[in-house]
């Protein structure tokens, strides 16, 4: 019988987990979120573009800048990826593993999540472009336009099986990403609307505070700075409260996977003692 998601329940659980464990997330996001947030940033500035530039312009533009920093976007992606799952163990083995200790097993689990994710996109995509091609084909737009709205759901739902991955690589130790992807779709089964909705309201949320954090330090700094200083300053404040925002969605993911987890979860350890 598959567990019913209590959202309320679960977010108490996540702000419980950062409040026990806020010194050493704060170390570890710093090395894995903030730090390489901030380089990417600041080596990665956002293209400048003269009032009046026309669409097709502004994309090539923006094309070529993802273009020029994707080795450094690879870089910062897999070491977010290895923060994620190192703070997934040090919020759930009552073990208490050094943060040394979490790191290295946090690393022995990216490459399964690595090719768990590849995995995913690849049947994504490979589905997506199909479907696509066959609405196509029969020369109807509307039918065109039915298919790819379907076709978007069917990726978000299909993302929302696959959410809790890390978790299981990290809390069950599972290395093999086939059966960490079906572990993660049995968990997740007849709770889609609800981690969507969960995680939607988190993301509204999250959204909300950074929206309003970075208008006053906006006005702040466009008083106070200019130039070059004022650019790192206003990279240094969105990079940590990105940080932040990915502390709070680890621990959401701790504490989903364990309520739907149950009692397998209670079985490898009681993770919230």
């Amino acid at each position: 019988m598959n567990v019913r998601l209590d959202s309320s329940l679960a977010w108490k659980t996540a702000t419980r987990l950062v409040a026990t464990n806020r010194d050493v997330l704060i170390a570890i996001a710093g090395v894995f979120f903030l730090l390489p947030s901030l380089a990417f940033s600041v080596f990665v500035p956002e293209p400048q573009m003269a009032p009046g530039t026309p669409p097709g312009e502004m994309m090539e533009k923006i094309a070529d800048m993802w273009t020029a920093s994707m080795p450094l976007l690879i870089v910062v992606t897999l070491l977010q990826m290895a923060g994620t799952v190192t703070m997934l163990i040090v919020m759930t083995d009552r073990a208490r593993p050094m943060v040394g200790q979490a790191i290295r097993r946090g690393f022995t689990a990216l490459g399964p999540y690595v090719l768990a994710q590849i995995m995913v996109g690849a049947a994504l995509g490979m589905g997506f472009l199909v479907l696509v091609s066959a609405a196509a084909l029969t020369g109807q737009q509307a039918i065109g336009a039915v298919v790819i709205i379907g076709a978007f759901i069917a990726m978000i739902w299909c993302s929302l099986r696959m959410a809790l991955v890390a978790p299981v690589l990290a809390i069950e130790a599972e290395r093999n990403p086939v059966q960490a992807l079906k572990r993660s779709w049995a968990l997740t089964k007849g709770n889609s609307g609800r981690l969507l909705a969960f995680f939607m309201l988190a993301g509204l949320l999250f959204a909300v505070v950074y929206g309003l954090a970075m208008m006053l330090v906006g006005v702040v700094l466009v008083l106070t700075t200019d130039g070059g200083m004022q650019q790192v300053l206003t990279a240094a404040v969105s990079s940590t409260l990105t940080a932040g925002a990915l502390v709070y969605f680890v621990a959401i993911l701790a504490a989903v996977y364990r309520q739907l987890a149950g009692d397998t979860a209670d079985e490898i350890g009681d993770i919230f003692s």
